[in-house]
């Protein structure tokens, strides 16, 4: 039976800046982001800071051992708190700019040499909260705070990871990529399997001819049998917007999709092994994954020049191969209104 070839978005929504930034509203700050894992925040005054779609986060571990999160932002003249990727805060943070200072739970604890103010409650300057919730290690923060809980959007994840138990994963490794290109194509591209035989070599050697996807909104997952005894995910799998997880026998691969602007995107890959894998079996893992990310890299750039050239408008989509970014476009479409 023949299934319909649904059209794709037009070419237009990768290469407008007011779609960008429509995104931005929309769909990221709207929705639970990956931001690390709990054994990066070991210590009271550990934090992560990061940067996706525009907005500066920084997540914490309080005095009281709990991880909260805010916008790195000081609500002075929004100077930024801390640098960003790990780094330590002894007993509170202190902007870079003025230096106000913020304990951290968020409360202002002291705005520097400020002078007497008339209508000035420092009970109302805390920083900017948002949402933080852990999931099996993993630290998730959303800047909605009407969001509904973190359970409900990685619910299908959470059911296939019943047996995977993957808090018995530390030791994280972080590698970041650039790329050219606006987030949903590369995206797109994560979402089908029907150019590995042209783009991936070694992937396509390893992996049997019935790769396919299973959609279970909002994640979708990936069908792939090894030949042999070749080393494959246990799980692949992808949750809306932008996170794919895939889980081996003895590691952990988190690969957040985040837009830089407009026309650039950020691969940030999260490892995460046995504390007892060797170190060479490490290396190994990292380098075939940065060896599939820069074949996806360079495909991607190519696609997102030739989507700039106004010579695409719309394509069609296979029933076949890519029901997963048939799905992602459609949520699109929702998210923007279209």
């Amino acid at each position: 039976m023949k299934m319909p070839a649904p059209d794709t978005l037009p070419a237009q929504l990768y290469r407008e800046p007011a779609i960008y930034e429509k995104e931005r509203q929309e769909i990221f700050a709207r929705t639970w982001q990956l931001l690390g894992h709990e054994s990066q925040l070991s210590r009271p005054g550990d934090y992560i800071a990061a940067t996706f779609a525009g907005y500066p986060v920084v997540a914490i571990r309080g005095e009281d051992g709990i991880i909260r999160s805010f916008h790195n932002v000081c609500r002075h003249r929004a100077g930024p708190l801390v640098e960003s990727g790990h780094g330590h805060c002894a007993g509170q943070f202190v902007c870079r700019y003025h230096g106000w200072k913020y304990a951290l739970d968020g409360r202002l604890a002291s705005a520097r040499d400020f002078g007497p103010a008339e209508g000035f409650d420092p009970r109302n300057y805390g920083l900017f909260a948002l949402k933080a919730e852990i999931w099996r290690g993993f630290l998730f923060v959303n800047m909605d705070q009407d969001a509904a809980p973190l359970a409900e959007s990685i619910a299908p994840l959470e059911a296939r990871m019943q047996h995977l138990s993957p808090e018995r994963f530390r030791s994280p490794r972080v590698s970041s990529h650039d790329m050219q290109c606006n987030w949903k194509t590369y995206v797109e591209n994560y979402l089908e399997g029907y150019h590995i035989p042209i783009m991936h070599p070694m992937l396509n050697a390893a992996l049997a001819a019935d790769y396919g996807t299973q959609l279970e909104p909002p994640v979708i997952f990936y069908r792939a049998t090894p030949k042999s005894d070749a080393p494959v995910a246990g799980l692949w799998a992808w949750a809306w917007p932008c996170l794919g997880v895939n889980v081996y026998a003895d590691g952990i691969l988190m690969e957040r999709m985040w837009p830089i602007d407009l026309n650039r995107t950020r691969l940030d890959y999260l490892f995460l092994f046995h504390e007892e894998t060797d170190e060479a079996d490490i290396e190994r893992q990292i380098e075939a994954s940065i060896v599939t990310t820069t074949e996806d890299l360079d495909i991607c750039e190519a696609v997102q020049r030739n989507l700039n050239a106004g010579v695409y408008r719309t394509g069609r989509l296979s029933p076949k191969h890519e029901q997963g970014v048939a799905w992602f476009q459609a949520e699109i479409a929702r998210a923007l209104d279209r």
